[in-house]
């Protein structure tokens, strides 16, 4: 478990970051600046908004989609759950990066072994939900065309790499870089590595720039990944992965992470609307104690998780009708009754629209999964 002033980093439970800054300079994270930025070919809201904050070697990528030349993106899913917003900022950028050049491959990882080691979940029911995770992945916008799925368990490369990855870890490394934990956890942690460096792999094509998005919290899982690849570039011909850092964005309750301890704090792609619209509704606000106070001070919502959360991080593209609400708030033109009206219309309609592409996706989520399952047969 990585802690310092104001962080704590906990890839499997609760992470906080009080100041970005300090995060970056503990961990040797460079900040994602705007020249940087603007070479990608097209800018993401994320990366407008400055959701994603930070980076690992991003240029690496850059060059080569500049130069026309293959990279990788890979992520992975614990398959513990229906995917809910949490998950859907490190999908959408996923997807992302797949979609800046015709080069770009993707490969998601599900993480069935690390679902069993965390949660106890047995292989049959992670692979149930994996089929709707990834139901979700390609109503996003995942290209089928090019991407390999695998579950971990059967995916016996991956698993040799962790074997021999564990030749050059100590059990006092595992414990400086995650703290005491089960065994267990530090084992699918070099899962997690050989799933990082699947992609460079020689049935892969070989050693190639490799990107991997992920939040804050995850960093432990991308330092252990690099320091891997460079003690086993010799042997592999390695490239160090590249990162991308997104924010930890708050539940529903604005408590620092969703959780399904806290039910009204988590909003999944599937759930009904009536329920989703509910949650909506009583999400935590910036705004004030009375009407009255809302009208002379104006609202703050820099506090607000429906501004900050659903909208800025989620739901509302328009960049200019985003800073005419943060304004309408701000000068008290608006109530968060009205706001949050206005706010489930574009939410509710995202949903409503995501579910039913959803919903067409099932045959081509299990042919995925089937085709890579009974090639291992």
């Amino acid at each position: 478990m990585a802690e310092g002033a104001g962080t704590l980093l906990d890839p499997w439970g609760t992470s906080h970051v009080k100041d970005y800054d300090e995060l970056m300079r503990q961990f040797g994270i460079e900040p994602l600046t705007n020249e940087l930025a603007e070479r990608l070919p097209r800018q993401h809201r994320l990366v407008r908004r400055g959701v994603i904050f930070g980076h690992r070697d991003l240029q690496r990528i850059i060059e080569a989609i500049e130069r026309g030349e293959e990279y990788a993106v890979i992520t992975g899913i614990k398959p513990s759950g229906e995917y809910h917003l949490g998950a859907k900022l490190t999908a959408e950028e996923f997807i992302y990066f797949q979609s800046l050049s015709p080069k770009a491959f993707a490969f998601f990882a599900i993480a069935d072994l690390e679902a069993y080691a965390d949660n106890r979940l047995p292989l049959e029911e992670s692979y149930r939900i994996a089929i709707s995770n990834l139901m979700d992945l390609l109503a996003m916008g995942l290209d089928p065309r090019r991407v390999y799925v695998y579950r971990q368990s059967v995916e016996l490369p991956v698993l040799r790499l962790a074997f021999i990855f564990s030749r050059a870890v100590t059990y006092n490394t595992m414990e400086a870089i995650y703290g005491p934990r089960p065994f267990g956890l530090y084992f699918s942690a070099l899962v997690q590595a050989g799933d990082i460096l699947n992609p460079q792999l020689p049935h892969h094509g070989g050693p190639k720039p490799t990107i991997v998005p992920v939040g804050a919290d995850q960093d432990p899982h991308i330092r252990l990944a690099r320091d891997l690849a460079s003690k086993f570039r010799e042997e592999f011909g390695f490239v160090p992965p590249s990162a991308t850092y997104h924010r930890l964005l708050r539940d529903l309750t604005a408590q620092e992470k969703m959780s399904k301890r806290n039910p009204m704090g988590i909003l999944h792609l599937s759930e009904p609307l009536e329920s989703a619209r509910l949650k909506v509704m009583n999400a935590f606000t910036g705004g004030r104690a009375t009407a009255e106070e809302q009208k002379r001070l104006g609202g703050e919502p820099e506090k607000c998780v429906v501004f900050v959360e659903l909208l800025t991080a989620h739901f509302l593209e328009d960049d200019k009708l985003l800073k005419e609400w943060y304004w309408e708030c701000k000068t008290g033109r608006i109530l968060c009754g009205e706001c949050k009206a206005r706010a489930w219309e574009i939410i509710g309609r995202w949903l409503r629209d995501h579910q039913e592409r959803r919903a067409k996706m099932r045959d081509l989520a299990e042919r995925l999964l089937e085709e890579k399952t009974l090639s291992q047969k």
